[in-house]
């Protein structure tokens, strides 16, 4: 659950701010100007043979001074309540948004709890019954189609259910990172060498933009990881004779890594549920392949997004740290 927290009102003009002031000067300027006019129409006011036309206009002034700044603290008290409205709207909507992740941490924590105990008690039979279709496998005679057949079922099935298993403690399993300055094109090259069957076997075509001078500050396995699978997936999304895009940016101390496939995409609806851990969209995924990368991401202080690819297709994008600069220039 994210919410989204408004962003803060602008600073007030200073016409705003002095505005009670703003309003007296006017009102005595007003005063003023009518003198003036008064003056040059040779209009005058007199009391019991006395002129006293400066009394009336001190009077006049006064009040419309006092006007003026009656009126302007009314618009400084209208924008104090808006200021205040704003800061308590933003921080309702903080306190709702950390809430949700607390509720999120919670969650994430007891589920990785329960898959761990479940992965530590399903693995070890796991072991056993894969050795003994293996054997079993082993004494069926040459003839026996059927039962040849049957024993490559159940260990394929086990060593589904193994990765599984492994995708759950992975989930459960405190990350340990070592990070350390490393060029986004060595990133590339590790995960295009490990994804590489995928990509012969669909003949994929892979497109690598101009990387060479990007660095980040990762763990160089986790962060390879992490891009093996986005590798696997789009090549997955993009079928046979497909396109992958490979490319990087700098932006603001980060560097911004884009994995895009030409394939169908992610319906907008789906971009934040597809990284709920066991939330899948195929018929044999386990759902935590998405829910492990953001991990991975998040606990170097970046952020794993998907979005549309133009054009068509997905567009998945890892912000890691870039390298400090002694460590580029090193």
């Amino acid at each position: 659950m994210m919410t989204t927290i408004a962003p803060p009102e602008p600073p007030a003009r200073w016409y705003v701010t002095y505005a009670r002031w703003i309003g007296a000067g006017v009102g005595l300027l007003s005063a003023a100007f009518d003198t003036v006019a008064m003056r040059a129409l040779g209009i005058t006011f007199a009391m019991n043979g006395r002129d006293v036309s400066l009394v009336v206009v001190a009077v006049f002034g006064s009040s419309l001074a006092l006007l003026g700044y009656l009126l302007g603290r009314v618009v400084e008290g209208r924008r104090r309540d808006r200021e205040q409205s704003a800061i308590i709207r933003s921080q309702m909507e903080a306190i709702e948004a950390t809430r949700a992740r607390l509720v999120q941490s919670e969650k994430l924590a007891a589920l990785g709890q329960l898959s761990a105990t479940i992965a530590h008690e399903v693995r070890n039979p796991l072991a056993v019954i894969r050795s003994a279709a293996q054997s079993l496998g082993e004494s069926v005679t040459a003839g026996d189609t059927d039962g040849q057949k049957a024993c490559a079922f159940i260990t394929a099935e086990i060593d589904r259910l193994t990765n599984v298993v492994g995708s759950l403690l992975a989930f459960a399993r405190p990350l340990r990172l070592e990070p350390r300055p490393v060029g986004v094109d060595e990133l590339f090259d590790g995960a295009l060498l490990l994804a590489g069957p995928d990509l012969t076997r669909e003949q994929v075509r892979v497109e690598r933009g101009n990387t060479r001078p990007l660095r980040v500050q990762a763990d160089v396995d986790l962060v390879r990881q992490v891009l093996v699978g986005l590798l696997v997936n789009a090549v997955e999304a993009a079928g046979r004779n497909g396109e992958i895009n490979l490319d990087a940016h700098a932006s603001n101390g980060t560097v911004e890594i884009e994995i895009a496939d030409s394939g169908p995409g992610v319906p907008a609806e789906l971009h934040t549920r597809i990284f709920e851990p066991f939330f899948t969209t195929r018929a044999r995924g386990t759902g935590l392949g998405l829910p492990i990368a953001r991990q991975i991401v998040e606990a170097h202080g970046g952020k794993l997004e998907v979005a549309a690819r133009r054009g068509g297709g997905a567009r998945f994008l890892v912000r890691l740290p870039a390298a400090p600069a002694s460590a580029i220039a090193a």
